[in-house]
């Protein structure tokens, strides 16, 4: 049982792990400077997989208490993430260069990616047995 709810962890992090380096081959082979971004990658997924995380767990934890707010939960701690993403996103957006819009659209993709995955997570979650 304990290994059953704490897989999802192993898998977010196979999967941050995984489009990280991809994330990264791109840029490398696209030859697109990252010296100039406001967020490194690396902290992007490190503080977008911190997030899954703390939410996941928060989920399980409101599973064992009542079930039928799970998806309450979520969609508070989806509306929590986001919030903190247009707020990290402010200098980047302010930002008009034209570094600037690849720094955008990594971002963004990195945030939907992750929240598609919360998003699955959540759904086998509430799937589950009881």
């Amino acid at each position: 049982m304990l290994t059953k709810n704490y897989k999802p962890f192993f898998y977010l992090l196979c999967l941050a792990l995984g489009t990280y380096i991809i994330h990264k081959a791109v840029f490398f082979f696209s030859e697109i400077s990252m010296e100039n971004f406001h967020y490194s990658l690396e902290l992007l997924y490190f503080s977008f997989f911190a997030i899954s995380s703390l939410l996941y767990l928060i989920l399980l934890v409101v599973k064992k208490k009542n079930f039928e707010i799970v998806g309450m939960a979520f969609l508070f701690g989806t509306f929590t993430q986001m919030l903190l993403a247009y707020l990290a996103l402010q200098p980047i957006l302010k930002n008009k260069t034209g570094e600037s819009d690849v720094e955008k659209v990594s971002f963004f993709i990195t945030f939907v990616l992750f929240l598609l995955f919360q998003t699955l997570l959540t759904v086998r979650l509430l799937n589950g047995k009881r």
